[in-house]
């Protein structure tokens, strides 16, 4: 078929929302009734508006999709998009927009406390579709309603991607994603000390050609057609602040390899530059590497 201006690169369902991010002087907090600390800040930015961003920046034309409330946090949610140029399409959430509340230490390390209250709403079946039928590659959050869109994606034929977070290998939550998608992330953080057998069963049982597992500072690794690899880590290009988002620019980065059609060791290298780029900037602050910035340094090292 083919491509119009109308068309775009990459749909990107679920993971709209509002931080409010909190630096604390250390992780865990000790016991204490109350501390000062060093500013409180809301802004939007949970997974799926910091992917749309990544891509976006990396030149990769992008459409969100998620359930956004009528409240001032939507409000947040909607101006990021439109001071960025990303179309979003919005459903009602009538719970309100998803939050959370992010304690960051000294060393950028992170603990997230999510709003379970929040959210609630669903995709109309003829807006996903219609949206679906525009796109070259779609990628899903693991909030909900985006379970129930997984059956219309792959019936657009679009390739899928995912990110499952600090999932265990066992919670059933995630297995429909997992299963579901072309292209599976997940953090080591929760995973037994050897991930690989979760890595073959999701490449078993499901539709994936390649899983990675990230692992920080460690770098990552993955699963590709059937072959482990090693992914280094990058070198960051300034101190290192915060880790927020650190995971959603690495999906970003290896996406741009992905739908250049590179090897999966040149979508790594990417991925790895893009997080270690993510941990230079403030969680208060909504900035990502951009295209010119992620080849130079991608082929400093040669590869």
């Amino acid at each position: 078929m083919e491509r119009t201006d109308d068309d775009f690169d990459v749909l990107v369902l679920g993971g709209a929302g509002v931080d409010t991010i909190v630096y604390v002087p250390e992780l865990p907090l000790g016991d204490a009734d109350s501390r000062l600390v060093e500013g409180i800040t809301a802004r939007a930015g949970h997974t799926g508006d910091f992917v749309a961003l990544g891509l976006s920046e990396l030149g990769l034309r992008v459409h969100h999709l998620d359930v956004v409330g009528d409240d001032p946090e939507g409000e947040l949610v909607r101006a990021f998009h439109r001071e960025r140029g990303i179309p979003l399409t919005a459903p009602p959430a009538p719970a309100g927009t998803r939050r959370a509340v992010n304690l960051v230490s000294p060393d950028g390390r992170r603990s997230s406390l999510y709003d379970g209250a929040r959210g609630g709403g669903h995709y109309p079946e003829e807006t996903v579709a219609a949206l679906a039928a525009r796109c070259r590659h779609a990628h899903v959050s693991i909030t909900q309603p985006c379970e129930r869109a997984l059956p219309l994606l792959r019936k657009a034929g679009v390739t899928v991607s995912t990110d499952l977070h600090d999932w265990d290998g066992e919670a059933g939550h995630h297995l429909p994603y997992a299963l579901e998608a072309d292209l599976v992330f997940v953090s080591a953080a929760a995973l037994p000390a050897d991930p690989r057998p979760t890595m073959r069963r999701i490449a078993r049982e499901g539709r994936a050609r390649v899983v990675v597992v990230t692992a920080g500072s460690e770098g990552a690794l993955q699963l590709a057609d059937g072959t482990f690899s090693r992914i280094a880590p990058a070198e960051p290009p300034a101190p290192v602040v915060d880790s927020n988002g650190a995971g959603d620019a690495f999906a970003a980065g290896y996406l741009y390899g992905w739908l250049r059609g590179e090897t999966p060791e040149r979508c790594g290298r990417f991925g790895a530059v893009a997080g270690a780029y993510a941990c230079t900037v403030p969680a208060t602050a909504a900035r990502v590497v951009g295209a010119a910035a992620l080849l130079s340094a991608a082929a400093a090292d040669g590869r």
